[in-house]
């Protein structure tokens, strides 16, 4: 090319190169988007649809459940009334949330130190409660008669950590999901299988098992997920639930997603927090 088309070539690529960087800094002013979302005003989470009563779609297509309500309550003090839930394989949430393509992650996320390498955390809103279930003629009335016993367990889960750490001395089997565990409880091929407090009493109800323990673990409450360094962002979030448990929003949400279920005690409003929180009927 002539040096002068290429003065000229030059002028135009830096025109546009001007235009292009001054729509994006528009967009995406600290003033107008202070918490770093994808689109300022919108809060995009990754989620489950299939988790009740954490997390699900209804027959409308539309996000519910208990995480889904709370995390909505907390995003409206936070400033945002939008919130658009996507439904995502668990395997596969956190990497999206701290890649970016979500602005956070809600599924009743258990808080591990594992996972906060790979995103950040709000405080805990929901405390874990675990149950062995069991036929009515296993025998087995309590974690301390594990002992030697076959118990199922979800690989990957919070579960199967706990099992790994406090059943020492039962025989743990893994398996994919939960459906697959309790058809080997029903046909005898485990005793027990250890999983989540709300999901055991379906198949409770479902299949005529027993529970032969109901167990609190604090070790990893539930948080929301944020990619790391959106620091605002979670310290919005943090002064949101705050706000919800004081002021007794979280109970009310516990009460109806939850019923007859333990309450941590640590989530209420501060004047009906005992010295030692301990979950209570």
């Amino acid at each position: 090319m002539r040096p002068g088309a290429l003065i000229a070539a030059a002028v135009a690529a830096v025109l546009a190169l001007s235009g292009c960087g001054g729509s994006s800094s528009a967009s995406s002013s600290p003033a107008d988007n202070p918490y770093g979302l994808i689109e300022a005003g919108t809060i995009r989470v990754a989620s489950l649809g299939d988790s009740k009563p954490y997390t699900f779609a209804d027959a409308q297509g539309n996000f519910t459940g208990f995480d889904v309500e709370l995390f909505k309550d907390v995003a409206h003090r936070a400033g945002v009334d939008k919130v658009v839930f996507t439904g995502q394989d668990f395997s596969g949430l956190l990497a999206a949330v701290s890649n970016g393509q979500f602005d956070a992650g809600v599924a009743a996320i258990g808080i591990t130190d594992k996972r906060k390498q790979t995103v950040d955390f709000s405080d805990g809103y929901l405390a874990g409660y675990l149950t062995v279930i069991t036929t009515k003629t296993s025998g087995i009335t309590g974690a301390d008669g594990l002992g030697g016993k076959r118990l199922g367990v979800v690989q990957g889960t919070l579960q199967e950590a706990y099992a790994v750490k406090n059943f020492t001395s039962a025989s743990l089997v893994r398996f994919p999901d939960n459906n697959t565990a309790i058809a080997a409880v029903n046909s005898g091929s485990v005793d027990a299988h250890f999983l989540d407090y709300e999901a055991a009493k379906a198949y409770e109800t479902q299949y005529g098992l027993i529970s032969a323990a109901d167990i609190p673990s604090f070790d990893a409450p539930a948080g929301f997920a944020v990619a790391k360094g959106k620091t605002a962002f979670r310290d919005a979030l943090n002064k949101g639930l705050a706000a919800a448990m004081e002021d007794g929003t979280w109970k009310k949400l516990y009460q109806k997603w939850f019923p007859g279920s333990p309450m941590p005690e640590q989530y209420l409003p501060k004047a009906e927090q005992t010295a030692s929180p301990t979950p209570s009927k």
